[in-house]
């Protein structure tokens, strides 16, 4: 072969090998823009008053109660919605991981195609080396030019094959790199929103909290306003004045009989038994119970010297109903009036009223006047003495309102206006109040009463009475 061609051939093929071995890759990248939402939302309820102030505050319980409702179905929502958001940020979050790992593969196999196409490369510079070379000496047969052309084109095919896969890489990586920014620009978004979920969660909890707080307050309003309106209820029962006829009509339905027998035996042996009975009422200072009336409508008898009893019994009677009296006692300061205590459950068994000491005897002045044995009654005016703070003195001169024989005796009960029970009169002047139930001396009853000294406990007493100014004897 001529010289001449086999270097023009030679050349041909260099500038063949050259034009195919030339790469250029792109880089692309996109920016993304995320978009943030506001929500503002404000609502405003004002309760409007109207005359009836407990109505008010009721429909005003009722309209916070729905309000708090609604405001807890809304914050369940919220709380939904960010509990949706966390887990989408969370499934982008695996996928921007998947990718990424995906990218690093497609990373890793460019970077050993570009290893063999720079092998290749290297392997076809020396092959157009050695081509070189065998062009300038010149000696290289037919058989080594065509194996050097074959091996030369295989070459050629691979580097083709090379860049083809690493454009088709440049393309996967491009279309990773692209769902890589959509993964997080949804992202962004959905962490957008979860902060707005977050926030408005936020802002439903402290309105709710708000609500609870003024749902207390009007609580605590409508309960304030209950125990005044208890209280003015209270008053105006206190306060309201009952009819001398309504206050008898009572003492009539709940007058309790109390019957009294003493036993003993004279100096002959004979029975010198003694048997009282009078008409009273159950009084109550809140705590305890007790029946009253004048010592002289009982068998026992203040004197000197006093009856020596052997035995003492008594029961006390309302309508069918009996329960025996355990024991009497004489008040303090005025022994002449006598305390028979009973217990809560003889006096539910007795189905009696229980009267009420009253708290403020000198509320009203007039006062009515029972008497229980001789069933007269009457509106009386009643005045206080400062030398007997613990006594009334009934006023003669102004009586009004008399029905039946009225003559104010001893042993007589006085109730105030309001129906409570003012006092007993000690005499027929005055009258003594009972604020407590204080005794001077306590008689125990039974068939046996010999050791207890009765007549030495009477004598005692009326000793006391004596020494009481004359007035009030």
């Amino acid at each position: 072969m001529n010289r001449s061609i086999l270097i023009v051939i030679c050349d041909f093929l260099l500038v063949s090998m050259l034009a195919f071995s030339s790469v250029d890759i792109n880089n692309v990248s996109e920016n993304g823009v995320a978009q943030t939402t506001k929500s503002d939302a404000t609502a405003t309820n004002q309760p409007e008053s109207g005359g009836d102030l407990t109505a008010v505050m009721r429909q005003a319980l009722e309209e916070e109660r729905r309000n708090r409702e609604q405001l807890q179905g809304e914050l369940s929502k919220a709380r939904q919605a960010v509990s949706q958001r966390d887990q989408q940020v969370e499934n982008f979050q695996q996928q921007l991981q998947s990718k990424d790992q995906e990218a690093r593969q497609l990373e890793q196999e460019r970077a050993n195609l570009q290893q063999k196409f720079a092998a290749a490369q290297t392997n076809l510079q020396s092959l157009n080396q050695q081509l070189q070379a065998t062009t300038t000496e010149a000696v290289m047969s037919k058989e080594q030019l065509a194996a050097l052309q074959d091996e030369s084109r295989k070459r050629t095919e691979e580097a083709a094959a090379l860049q083809a896969q690493l454009a088709q890489l440049a393309r996967s990586n491009q279309a990773v790199l692209a769902e890589k920014q959509q993964l997080t620009t949804q992202l962004q978004v959905a962490e957008v929103e979860k902060r707005s979920a977050v926030e408005q969660a936020a802002r439903m909890q402290d309105e709710v909290k708000v609500e609870r707080e003024e749902k207390a307050r009007l609580a605590e309003g409508v309960k304030a306003l209950a125990s005044k309106s208890g209280e003015l209820a209270k008053e105006i029962q206190e306060n309201r004045t009952l009819t001398p006829n309504t206050i008898f009509t009572e003492f009539l339905t709940n007058r309790v009989q109390a019957r009294f027998l003493a036993s003993r035996s004279n100096v002959l042996g004979m029975d010198a038994s003694k048997h009282k009975e009078t008409e009273t009422v159950l009084v109550s200072d809140g705590t305890n119970i007790f029946a009253l009336c004048h010592v002289q409508e009982t068998p026992l008898t203040l004197w000197v010297p006093g009856t020596e009893w052997e035995g003492l019994t008594g029961t006390l009677n309302h309508d069918t109903a009996e329960v025996p009296i355990r024991s009497l006692s004489f008040f303090w300061p005025d022994p002449r009036v006598v305390l028979i205590p009973i217990t809560a459950a003889d006096a539910r068994q007795l189905g009696s009223k229980v009267y009420r000491i009253s708290p403020n005897p000198y509320k009203f002045q007039d006062a009515v006047l029972v008497g229980a044995r001789e069933g007269y009654y009457g509106q009386c005016k009643f005045q206080v003495d400062e030398s007997t703070p613990q006594y009334v003195k009934l006023d003669r001169s102004v009586l009004k309102g008399l029905f039946g024989q009225f003559n104010p005796s001893r042993g007589d009960l006085v109730f105030s206006q309001t129906g409570e029970l003012l006092g007993v009169m000690a005499n027929s002047t005055y009258c003594m109040m009972i604020r407590n139930f204080d005794a001077s001396a306590t008689v125990q009853f039974g068939s046996d009463v010999r050791t207890q000294h009765t007549g030495e406990t009477l004598s005692r007493l009326y000793t006391f009475v004596s020494g009481l100014p004359f007035r009030l004897q």
